[in-house]
């Protein structure tokens, strides 16, 4: 990605990023070479490194140790990475942002395998940030996201449940956004209260980025998705626009099966209930509430010191409901 395609917020953080992308290739040096493989594949697909950005952009506002925050922020990658190891294995994706998965070459033992290695490697880079309260915060935010994977797996499908939906956006995405802004608080030294504004900042941007994701995946083009539109629905998960559109239209049948939680496998049904959805006010409605959600993180910030970064921190909680993939 060259300079002039980054979004605005990650040019002052650049060759931090680029620390951290090596810390990050390193950690399979001196292993098996199809784990090395599997690392430098799984970082060629690339990503736009919010969440080490947030970790960069709080540290260095807060005056943070440098090294210290660039092996945290590679720590929050890496265990994002290997979330999505397992998810795609989980879900049969066989592309991520247009690039094969690890599970479309291999088989689930290596995929799995490969996983659990990347854990292992974030931990230890976590543990290198020499904080025990990080290290609290890493073991308890891998404990919130696998939960919410083993309660989707089991519980989540086909059911028409704001709460549940709130609880398992935030297991998701959430709590590693809120993870990568209160650690790197907490590596600064900041006061109490300083963390709490940057966590609030953290799982604000979280939810509306999933929140986002979860709108995309109606109105986008599936070439860029990387996966048909409304995938999520076809997996029987319902997320905040189906959610909305069923409130807002009960007397659609597709979504009264859903109310009562059914799965819809017709596809015809499917497909007709997820270009009703796209074109309904539903998807406004959630693009509103992704919006309530940055508003909330840049007055979180507010309290924040009034330096560039907190800046190039709004900047970022902007960018995320105006991403088109």
């Amino acid at each position: 990605m060259t300079s002039s395609s980054l979004p605005s917020f990650l040019l002052p953080i650049r060759s931090d990023l680029q620390k951290v992308e090596h810390l990050m290739r390193q950690q399979a040096n001196d292993y098996h070479p199809d784990v090395v493989a599997a690392l430098n594949h799984l970082l060629l697909s690339g990503g736009k490194r919010m969440r080490p950005a947030v970790t960069l952009l709080i540290g260095n506002l807060l005056n943070g140790d440098q090294d210290r925050l660039i092996t945290l922020a590679a720590a929050i990658e890496l265990l994002h990475t290997a979330t999505l190891v397992h998810d795609d294995l989980i879900d049969g994706s066989l592309l991520r942002r247009g690039i094969p998965t690890l599970n479309a070459q291999w088989s689930p033992a290596a995929t799995v395998l490969t996983g659990d290695f990347l854990f292992s490697r974030a931990a230890k880079l976590a543990a290198e940030a020499e904080s025990l309260a990080v290290m609290k915060n890493f073991a308890t935010t891998l404990t919130i996201i696998v939960n919410g994977e083993i309660s989707q797996l089991f519980t989540s499908r086909c059911q028409v449940d704001l709460s549940e939906y709130t609880t398992r956006i935030y297991a998701k995405t959430a709590s590693l956004f809120e993870t990568a802004a209160s650690s790197a608080a907490i590596i600064a030294n900041a006061a109490p209260e300083i963390i709490e504004q940057a966590r609030i900042y953290g799982y604000n941007i979280g939810m509306a980025f999933q929140i986002i994701d979860d709108i995309l995946d109606f109105i986008s083009d599936p070439a860029s998705l990387g996966k048909p539109v409304g995938s999520d629905l076809r997996q029987g998960l319902v997320t905040l626009p189906a959610l909305l559109y069923i409130q807002s239209h009960p007397n659609d049948p597709s979504g009264q099966d859903l109310l009562a939680g059914n799965c819809i496998k017709d596809e015809q049904q499917l497909h007709s209930l997820i270009q009703n959805i796209a074109s309904s006010t539903a998807i406004e409605q959630a693009y509103q509430i992704a919006h309530h959600h940055v508003d909330t993180a840049i007055e979180a910030i507010r309290q924040l010191p009034d330096k560039p970064e907190r800046t190039e921190l709004e900047n970022l909680a902007c960018y995320i409901t105006n991403r088109e993939h």
